[in-house]
């Protein structure tokens, strides 16, 4: 595999469809009053999954970028302990999320850019960017099913074909 497809597959696997429920399927529709919502056996609304995404992705990309980042002292601050305070509140959430999902891949596209050397502010020679990129896809990935779980249980996931 040569470099630019490495930066080809590492952009396309941050919003990847091919294998499960794409972001945009993920959190379109979601009705205000449910998305606060948390469904018997589950630890977590879909607000909440929703924002954790937004700020842990927030947060890698800022680790890949920013020569000054701060590492966060606490996991509490991945995690939103209040509901939405209103309906626009998801959808900034989903813009936010968005605009970072294009970052990170011009990030991933971008040859001036080394994608195995350590991040700006890495603490160890593990710390790169591709893996950071991956970190994100991964963590995108395992949310996104919870997701989807939390709106089948709350009947406000239709299945339709395909995975988009």
């Amino acid at each position: 595999m040569t470099a630019p497809e490495v930066r080809e597959l590492l952009a396309r696997q941050l919003d990847w469809h091919e294998a499960h429920v794409g972001f945009d399927r993920a959190v379109a529709d979601v009705p205000f009053p449910l998305q606060a919502e948390m469904p018997p056996g589950f630890s977590h609304s879909g607000w909440q999954l929703l924002e954790h995404m937004r700020r842990a992705q927030a947060d890698i990309l800022d680790f890949c970028v920013d020569p000054e980042y701060a590492y966060p002292t606490s996991m509490t601050d991945y995690w939103s302990a209040v509901a939405p305070d209103n309906p626009d509140s998801w959808d900034r959430a989903v813009v936010a999320f968005t605009d970072d999902i294009a970052a990170l891949k011009r990030l991933a596209l971008d040859e001036s850019v080394e994608l195995f050397e350590m991040a700006p502010c890495a603490r160890s020679e593990r710390q790169t960017l591709a893996r950071g990129l991956i970190l994100v896809a991964d963590h995108n990935a395992y949310h996104l099913g919870q997701l989807v779980a939390i709106r089948k249980a709350l009947g406000c996931w239709e299945d339709a074909p395909g995975w988009g």
